[in-house]
């Protein structure tokens, strides 16, 4: 569906001006519209996982660790498919007011992708450079979105999601590839440059929060040098009509499940062209690693970012 289309379509959640707001600027902030049961929820869930990382002592497909990650203080940087490892994780995706907010922005039928976990660790969890997403797993079209859910409140000095009003109208769209051809998952020091981060939007908020960014939009986020961790619930979410075209590299058996409305007998092809990852049926683990990997390689001279 266009963006006209959707518009057309009274919203269940949000209000018009929110949806022209997230078509226009690329994202959208939900302050405090998930309820305190389902907060408390996810914080247990959450809870168990930290747990169940106290007894892994390398990163593995589900738990991506900070080097110094130890059983008596665990360090996460992130849990890869928590709709897995937890039902509440599933649960909420789909009995929240979640999947109707994302209705409201990509049409009534809505289609899951994948989700994870991602932690800033309090005292040092780790930046994510800027980035966009859609080129982590490219799809016939540019309505999938990533929802982010506040389980906990964030302020400016735990990390906060930062946006790039307006980039997702970027064309052409910048590579995530280094000079020698290498993926580096993203932009490069010239590309940000150009993009004024100063303008850049963070969007912090209390528990229960929600950011909605467009995959196209260019974000990332800073350390978290606080005393407070800062776990952050992540959702990729579609239209039912935007249909993948590469492999998705934390996949899980919800992979392509219709959460709202019906599935898409055609699929809607957006004619810009959209870059494309490497083979990611070598290994993935999380984009904390790979540009950690980045900065190791860069500090020995060599970079190799294909198998991460």
């Amino acid at each position: 569906m266009t963006p006209e289309q959707i518009l057309a379509i009274p919203p269940r959640v949000l209000t018009q001006a929110q949806r022209e707001a997230y078509f226009n600027d690329g994202y959208i902030l939900l302050p405090a519209i998930i309820g305190d049961e389902w907060v408390e929820r996810l914080r247990a869930a959450t809870e168990e996982l930290v747990e169940r990382s106290r007894k892994v002592s390398v990163s593995d497909r589900v738990f991506d660790l900070e080097p110094d990650h130890r059983p008596d203080a665990p360090r996460l940087r992130r849990v890869s498919n928590p709709v897995e490892q937890h039902p509440v994780f599933w649960e909420y995706v789909n009995e929240s007011v979640l999947p109707d907010a994302v209705a409201d922005l990509v049409g009534p039928d809505v289609k899951f992708h994948h989700s994870k976990l991602n932690f800033k660790w309090k005292q040092g969890g780790e930046e994510v450079k800027w980035h966009y997403d859609i080129s982590f797993w490219p799809h016939t079209n540019y309505s999938p979105l990533t929802v982010g859910t506040y389980i906990y409140e964030c302020g400016m000095e735990q990390g906060p999601l930062g946006v790039i009003p307006r980039s997702h109208e970027i064309e052409p769209m910048p590579t995530q590839y280094d000079v020698s051809g290498k993926w580096v998952g993203c932009l490069s020091e010239a590309d940000v440059a150009r993009l004024c981060t100063s303008r850049a939007v963070y969007l912090t908020g209390p528990a229960g929060s929600l950011t909605l960014h467009n995959c196209r939009t260019v974000h990332g986020s800073p350390r978290n040098d606080s005393d407070l961790g800062r776990p952050l619930l992540l959702y990729t979410l579609s239209s039912a009509d935007a249909f993948p075209y590469t492999g998705n590299p934390i996949k899980s058996s919800y992979d392509q499940s219709i959460i709202r409305g019906k599935p898409a007998v055609y699929a809607h092809h957006d004619p810009r062209p959209c870059l494309m990852p490497p083979d990611w049926s070598r290994g993935y683990t999380s984009i904390f690693s790979l540009q950690q990997q980045e900065n190791e390689a860069v500090a020995r001279g060599a970079i190799d970012t294909a198998v991460i």
